[in-house]
């Protein structure tokens, strides 16, 4: 799992290891992995979306904090049964 703040790449994460880390300090979001999925479970940006993303496993999946720049992306995770969502 790779985390970027405002385009450059500050971390990467193993999903494998279960862990916790905040992300930022005065614009934070905390990053929980456990079970092999990443979510944020808090952060202080005023619209919570990234915390409403829930938690991600697959390759390619995204939580973004727009906010804070933050984005957390899974590579070699496991993939996705599918190649697209139409809603």
């Amino acid at each position: 799992m790779v985390v970027t703040v405002d385009g450059v790449e500050t971390a990467r994460y193993d999903l494998a290891v279960d862990q916790a880390h905040t992300i930022g300090e005065d614009a934070y979001n905390v990053l929980n992995i456990s079970g092999g999925t990443v979510a944020v479970v808090e952060a202080n940006c005023g619209d919570h979306t990234c915390i409403r993303t829930g938690g991600i496993s697959r390759e390619g999946e995204t939580i973004v904090c727009l906010p804070h720049r933050l984005v957390i992306h899974v590579e070699g995770g496991e993939a996705a049964p599918f190649d697209a969502a139409v809603k």
